[in-house]
């Protein structure tokens, strides 16, 4: 049976896992349509296979390792900096208590407009290069960050702050020894599906002539090649179940037993 700590970790890091669920339901989506558009009806699977075995396929600018290296350099920066923007913030305003209603609506702005039009005002403004893909998926990535870190903080129970102060510790002694440990399972589960979701949004790099597992979607879709398409989409999704699983074992690593179990 689940404790009522458990739930609530399923419960914020709910998001993340219906993101993977979404990215496995596009894979087979795109399967379907591949057999009932493709010329060798029962052969999905055999030239899905032949398209991950092919030699140039792993090797190469145009390779799935080169690509996924450019698709994890655009989550890498994007979630450095987001990470940087709103841990500070979600953090600092639960520990105060104040502001952070303000500051989660702020920030969920960037949930409300689509990353695609991000991505093509930004390009139209800047010109060509990684600026419009990083700030749409650095505005993809913060809301979540923001509202796990300032509801995790202001979870913690009063009594225990209470008791921190009685035993004379300061403020910043309670926020890092006392609230940040406590509130951390909810911050990870922010961050975790932060990560999940611009590992699947990378893909519009492609739109703007950048590199990334989305060229296989990109350029599947302009050739007509659908085997390339729903291989890219696997890979994709592949590389989002790696990313929430490595973050779960980092998250099981930073929280002390008791609090995860």
């Amino acid at each position: 049976m689940f404790g009522s700590r458990q739930l609530g970790q399923v419960r914020f890091a709910a998001p993340a896992l219906v993101t993977v669920a979404v990215l496995a339901m596009a894979v087979g989506i795109s399967a379907h349509a591949a057999i009932g558009m493709g010329t060798h009806h029962g052969n999905v699977l055999r030239e899905l296979f032949e398209w991950f075995a092919a030699p140039q396929q792993w090797h190469g600018g145009d390779g799935i390792p080169a690509r996924t290296l450019e698709h994890i350099y655009y989550t890498a920066v994007s979630m450095r900096v987001a990470m940087a923007i709103a841990l500070p913030l979600g953090i600092g305003l639960g520990h105060l208590g104040r502001g952070g209603l303000l500051a989660i609506n702020v920030s969920n702005i960037g949930r409300a407009i689509p990353e695609f039009g991000v991505v093509i005002l930004v390009f139209l403004l800047a010109g060509y290069g990684d600026l419009p893909i990083l700030v749409a998926l650095i505005a993809l990535a913060i809301p979540p960050m923001v509202t796990n870190s300032y509801v995790g903080m202001r979870s913690v129970d009063p009594d225990i702050r209470q008791s921190a102060r009685g035993v004379g510790m300061t403020g910043w002694q309670i926020l890092w020894r006392v609230e940040l440990p406590i509130a951390l399972p909810v911050v990870m589960a922010g961050i975790r599906t932060s990560a999940v979701q611009v590992v699947s949004t990378a893909t519009l790099a492609a739109y703007v002539g950048l590199g990334g597992l989305g060229r296989y979607l990109i350029d599947g879709l302009a050739q007509q090649q659908l085997t390339q398409v729903v291989g890219g989409a696997i890979v994709v999704a592949l590389l989002a179940i790696a990313v929430e699983a490595i973050l779960g074992q980092v998250q099981k690593w930073m929280v002390s037993e008791g609090l995860a179990g």
